[in-house]
């Protein structure tokens, strides 16, 4: 008996780890910064760390030293100035499982002071001196996370800074008497810059790089009923030679937010470097999209009168109908119609290296314009039709446009009586193509914004398809505002 209980817990066990692989979250949205894009991140930080470094705040430094042929000597350093602080040569490396590594190797830096001595218990003089400190090397560990919205995060996990070289020139009537004992003050000077170098680090990378990566919008409002979340599903991920980052994908209703009834599917990544920046916009993240606007009951659209080109060569009115319907000529002799078009459900598109299609199912309802404006059912079609969609990205927004395939029709209900609706095809594509597709261009043509922290430009777009995910890469820019 007590064997079965120890396999049955070992089964279920091994059950709910099955479980557990089998519903981790696979990301609908992957952002990849290559080592390049690292690079030019990099330098931009180096340029905030220099200017960071060169307002570091020292303390005044005091002491005793014992001086020959001069006895005891009470020594004061203060108002320590730095002119500036220079990182010459630097480099920024993944490293797997913790996030990413700066080093710094031969920075230098100058600063200025005032000193103060008293010896021999009467003896007093003051002065300046200026300190030269060279072959700076520098060490941090950026650990890389999320937090509880899912944001990602930044900390200093790891600092060492270490000076080879501390050179301190004394002025003023007894700068010779400092001099004697220099090294004295240079390794407290040292031991003083290692401690403030890493201190300041933490502070720039908590103040800076942790407040702008905040920036990066959790979710995004694309109109007053959708909006996407590009919330992190798990913390960013280090390889050899880039930055991954998972983001949820997901569009969504803003009055009401549904499950989606299916997965995002893993996304066989291609190792392209050739970019700063790669995105990975699944099938997953197109189709939440249109189960978002389903549900917002966006996607329903009218078809009227003042819809149709000025120059087109019919009216949407019975008499236009009346030659594929004979009794709608009798029953609402030469009155105005519309439709309104819908979809019963949202539309599911497929991504392959062929690109972005889908064979969406749009309900037709037509109705007659009553005298006192009321409508009255007519019909209702069925339209059905290869779609393609072309996808590219501009001013840091994913657009679209859709292309139709010849229209397919079929009668779903009718209230004006049975009637074939081949002879109809060619109206509805010429209705369809002149009157839905612009509308929809135009809506697809505002795009949607792409997950990136403020102040960033791309350039130099690639957009290629893979089986089951849109593939954009582009280089980077940062644009400081003035």
């Amino acid at each position: 008996m007590r064997m079965r209980v120890q396999s049955l817990a070992v089964a279920c066990g091994a059950l709910a780890l099955c479980l557990a692989l089998t519903t981790a979250t696979n990301p609908g949205f992957v952002v990849r910064i290559t080592q390049a894009g690292l690079d030019y991140a990099h330098q931009q930080g180096m340029a905030i760390l220099e200017k960071e470094l060169a307002q570091l705040n020292l303390p005044d430094m005091s002491g005793d030293s014992r001086v020959l042929h001069v006895g005891k000597v009470r020594y004061e350093l203060s108002r320590l100035r730095l002119r500036d602080f220079h990182l010459p040569y630097s480099r920024i490396t993944p490293i797997s499982k913790v996030g990413l590594q700066v080093s710094i190797s031969n920075a230098f830096a100058e600063l200025d002071g005032d000193w103060r001595v008293k010896f021999l218990f009467i003896s007093r003089d003051h002065g300046s001196f200026n300190l030269k400190v060279e072959n700076v090397y520098i060490k941090i560990t950026l650990s890389l996370g999320r937090d509880t919205t899912g944001k990602p995060t930044v900390s200093t996990s790891a600092c060492s800074a270490s000076i080879s070289e501390v050179r301190v020139l004394f002025s003023g009537k007894l700068g010779w008497l400092y001099n004697l004992f220099h090294k004295v003050i240079e390794s407290k000077l040292r031991k003083t810059l290692e401690s403030k170098v890493c201190d300041n680090v933490a502070k720039s990378v908590h103040s800076k790089l942790q407040t702008y990566l905040q920036t990066l919008p959790v979710t995004a409002k694309i109109d007053g009923k959708t909006g996407i979340d590009y919330s992190l599903v798990a913390s960013p991920r280090a390889t050899a030679k880039s930055l991954d980052v998972y983001l949820k994908g997901e569009f969504y209703s803003l009055a009401h937010r549904s499950t989606v009834p299916f997965p995002p599917l893993p996304l066989a990544f291609p190792s392209d470097h050739d970019r700063m920046v790669y995105f990975g916009a699944s099938s997953y993240f197109f189709n939440t999209a249109g189960i978002a606007y389903h549900e917002a009951g966006v996607l329903v659209f009218e078809i009227t009168e003042d819809m149709i080109r000025k120059d087109a060569v019919f009216r949407l009115d019975t008499s236009l109908f009346s030659a594929f319907i004979p009794q709608l000529e009798e029953m609402y002799p030469n009155m105005p119609m519309k439709f309104m078009l819908s979809t019963p459900t949202a539309p599911f598109l497929t991504i392959g290296p062929g690109g972005i299609s889908f064979q969406p199912v749009v309900d037709a309802q037509a109705y007659v314009i009553l005298p006192n404006s009321s409508l009255a059912p007519l019909f209702v079609l069925s339209l059905t039709g290869n779609v393609s969609a072309v996808i590219n990205v501009r001013s840091g927004r994913i657009v679209g446009s859709l292309d139709v395939g010849r229209i397919r029709l079929s009668l779903k209900d009718s209230a004006v009586g049975t009637f074939q609706v081949r002879m109809m095809q060619s109206l509805m594509n010429v209705l369809t193509s002149s009157t839905l597709l612009p509308r929809l261009n135009a809506r697809l043509d505002e795009g949607w914004r792409l997950p990136m922290p403020n102040g960033i430009q791309l350039s130099n777009i690639l957009v290629k398809y893979h089986q089951n995910f849109l593939l954009l890469g582009a280089d980077v820019h940062f644009q400081t505002r003035g």
